[in-house]
């Protein structure tokens, strides 16, 4: 199986393999390339509709030669424990950042969520954090108020008057539940101006519908997530390849 980074002709692939509609699966499978190298290629680089193989290929190199630039002089990936690959672990890093910035989310805010939730302890303090993603202390406090906003993070004292930023095991859940209670802000705002429009009237009635719309997928998200919350805190089972099931109540 090829490694290394891609090559020019290989994003070439991928483009035609894009406009014909394959999945990542297939494209890799005929570029003898894991599927997680596609996702990262295409999701970093405009999404299956935005990609541009030669726009791609030239961007990766300016990115390459901005790390090599900015990479710290004491150098090296710290080890890691549990007999982990470090390279391995970097680069899934990076595919589940630009995943998740796909998904919205902004690219500082990812970067912070992907360190953080990569940890086996789920929390760093500033200065790991800066030291880890190579960027200012002002970035990581930004990210940080943006993602408590959002349920993401939770901040812990530590020791001296440092501080910790967590990510729970529940943080998916309780990211899900902030945005269902923002949702029903919405929803509200949305009902208060129907009398102003004038119930009826082509504007109110949209209002009303968006309304109608956005709090029966709020209710109906946060009922789910409740339903599964358990499914957070499930221990490894012995058969790794069987998702647990979620609670029943």
């Amino acid at each position: 199986m090829p490694g290394g980074r891609l090559t020019q002709q290989e994003r070439r692939q991928i483009a035609l393999g894009l406009a014909d509609n394959l999945a990542y699966a297939e494209i890799a499978r005929r570029l003898e390339r894991p599927t997680s190298t596609i996702t990262r290629e295409v999701t970093r680089n405009g999404g299956p509709a935005g990609y541009r193989a030669d726009a791609a290929h030239r961007a990766t190199e300016h990115r390459a030669h901005r790390r090599k630039q900015s990479a710290p002089r004491n150098g090296g990936t710290p080890p890691q424990p549990h007999g982990r690959d470090a390279g391995e672990v970097r680069a899934y890093e990076e595919v589940f950042t630009t995943v998740m910035i796909a998904s919205g989310m902004p690219t500082m805010m990812a970067r912070v969520v992907a360190a953080l939730v990569l940890t086996d302890s789920g929390s760093l303090t500033a200065a790991e954090l800066v030291q880890h993603l190579q960027v200012s202390p002002a970035a990581v406090s930004k990210a940080i108020a943006f993602l408590e906003s959002q349920g993401f993070v939770r901040r812990e004292r530590a020791e001296g008057r440092r501080e910790r930023y967590v990510v729970d095991d529940d943080v998916y859940y309780q990211s899900m539940m902030a945005t269902a209670r923002a949702t029903a802000q919405v929803v509200a705002t949305a009902r208060q101006g129907v009398p102003v429009l004038r119930p009826g009237t082509p504007a109110a009635t949209r209002l009303e519908n968006i309304a109608r719309f956005l709090d029966f997928v709020s209710e109906s998200t946060a009922r789910a997530a409740e339903q599964a919350r358990d499914i957070l805190h499930a221990k490894p089972s012995p058969d790794a390849g069987a998702a647990p099931e979620p609670a029943r109540k």
